[in-house]
């Protein structure tokens, strides 16, 4: 049977730690650009607007414009819109409440795991990433369930105003989700990648440091 030298498997467990800082940065990174994309999707009033039509009819045309949880803006002859609603007191529309507050929920949990990457210098590699993983966990699934919410408020009366008298549950009659709906979806599915590899990482860090690369209380000695 071939042994293999303390000198060898020390150099391949070198390079094991190095891959895994490198896959734990990149998540990092990944992690505080999903912070930034859940800050969008909660203040762009981008989650429906309305379908590109030809109008031929007398009277007035129809209204266009968008509508997102805080504000409904509409289209007019100014360059600027016309937007109904309190972003600025973060008050959000009556009928689009619920989702708010679990999109709301979901940020302070994706903003807390931000924070807890500085606790990688004070405290357990894996504890971290585990903490980290239950917060994005936690994240992905307010996301998913505004998500639900948000079609399920449409009839109402901002709605109706923007999307015309056909507007029922799950169905936006004259208009279309947009991209800030779109991306809060694809958050779920980033919230949960995250939380995967948190969670992978933070139980491949006990396994990171052979046996004999620990001092004799079984604490890890820093391999550099």
């Amino acid at each position: 049977m071939l042994h293999h030298s303390p000198e060898v498997a020390r150099l391949y467990q070198t390079e094991f730690i190095r891959s895994a800082r490198a896959v734990g940065m990149l998540w990092a990174i990944c992690t505080l650009c999903f912070a930034v994309i859940e800050v969008v999707i909660l203040i762009q009033p981008s989650w429906v607007g309305t379908r590109e039509l030809h109008y031929r009819g007398k009277g007035p045309a129809p209204p266009t414009g968008t509508l997102g949880l805080f504000e409904m803006c509409l289209e007019t002859d100014w360059p600027n819109p016309e937007c109904r609603g309190s972003l600025r007191t973060l008050t959000p529309l009556p009928a689009f409440q619920s989702s708010a507050v679990l999109v709301c929920i979901s940020l302070t949990m994706v903003w807390a795991s931000v924070g807890c990457l500085c606790l990688f210098r004070f405290c357990n590699a894996a504890t971290v990433y585990k903490i980290c993983a239950w917060l994005q966990l936690t994240a992905g699934f307010c996301l998913a369930l505004a998500c639900v919410l948000f079609p399920d408020a449409w009839a109402c009366a901002e709605m109706r105003t923007l999307c015309g008298q056909r507007v029922s549950s799950f169905s936006p009659g004259n208009c279309s989700v947009h991209w800030a709906y779109i991306l809060a979806m694809l958050g779920v599915l980033d919230a949960g990648i995250l939380a995967t590899l948190a969670f992978v990482l933070g139980n491949r860090q006990d396994a990171l440091l052979p046996e004999y690369a620990k001092d004799g209380e079984g604490k890890h000695i820093t391999i550099r």
